[in-house]
């Protein structure tokens, strides 16, 4: 189940998403163009990664910040990408530019302080930026529960886009990883980091939203935006519409 794109269009240029993915890309290239061999691979995601054992004997601290800009490979870091083109430009044109950048690294913060929590000795490196990125779908949940997103299933050989509220696929995605998290689910993945993100940034925005009235806010804007949703031409890939 992926997210190809949401029917919420952002008011304005969406400058710090743009530089967030940009970013990403310009480490990732970097990486894959410059280290030779795992073992050089190795050792920069040990050194700029998120190592808790490090952390845990009072090193490393940097790496809280950095390895939200590293990643595993060319569909992780796509997959994050993708996720943060959707939903990071709705919420950027709330809380502004400069609100943004500090609610995405409160968010990867959170996320990389809930992944050591959960593993203080842990010798493995965290990576990645979908622990802010979980921020971006915590904060979006809150404010835009009932705009459409396109989600593509894949069952097999049959691929189907389904519209659905974002608070139905935003609600699953978090109890997967809640799930996954408990159940010890391949260690290789941060299920606690992606928990924790999608909570701090559900709580960051949490006063704006009673700022605008919270349940208030919600039957005037019926959890959409308050602007016409975008309109997508149809595509080879057949639509399944909800039935009213």
């Amino acid at each position: 189940m992926f997210p190809i794109r949401d029917h919420n269009p952002s008011e304005r240029t969406p400058y710090v998403t743009y530089a967030l993915m940009a970013a990403n890309i310009v480490v990732f290239l970097f990486m894959t163009t410059s280290l030779e061999g795992d073992r050089a691979l190795a050792l920069f995601y040990w050194d700029w990664g998120l190592v808790p054992a490090k952390v845990s004997e009072g090193m490393g601290y940097g790496g809280f910040v950095s390895s939200m800009f590293l990643h595993g490979g060319f569909m992780h870091l796509a997959g994050n990408m993708l996720f943060l083109f959707i939903f990071g430009d709705n919420l950027e044109d709330e809380l502004g530019h400069l609100g943004f950048i500090l609610f995405y690294l409160a968010s990867g913060l959170g996320a990389a302080g809930l992944q050591f929590a959960a593993d203080p000795t842990s010798l493995a490196p965290m990576i990645g930026a979908s622990g802010a990125i979980a921020g971006v779908m915590g904060g979006y949940l809150l404010l835009f529960p009932r705009a459409r997103v396109d989600v593509l299933i894949i069952f097999i050989v049959f691929f189907k886009i389904f519209p659905v509220p974002a608070w139905l696929m935003l609600v699953v995605w978090f109890g997967l990883q809640l799930f996954n998290g408990a159940a010890g689910a391949d260690a290789g993945v941060a299920y606690w980091a992606h928990a924790g993100g999608f909570v701090v940034g559900f709580l960051w925005v949490l006063p704006k939203w009673l700022r605008e009235g919270g349940p208030a806010f919600w039957r005037r804007s019926q959890g959409h935006p308050d602007h016409p949703a975008a309109r997508y031409s149809r595509t080879g890939i057949p639509v399944v519409r909800r039935r009213k």
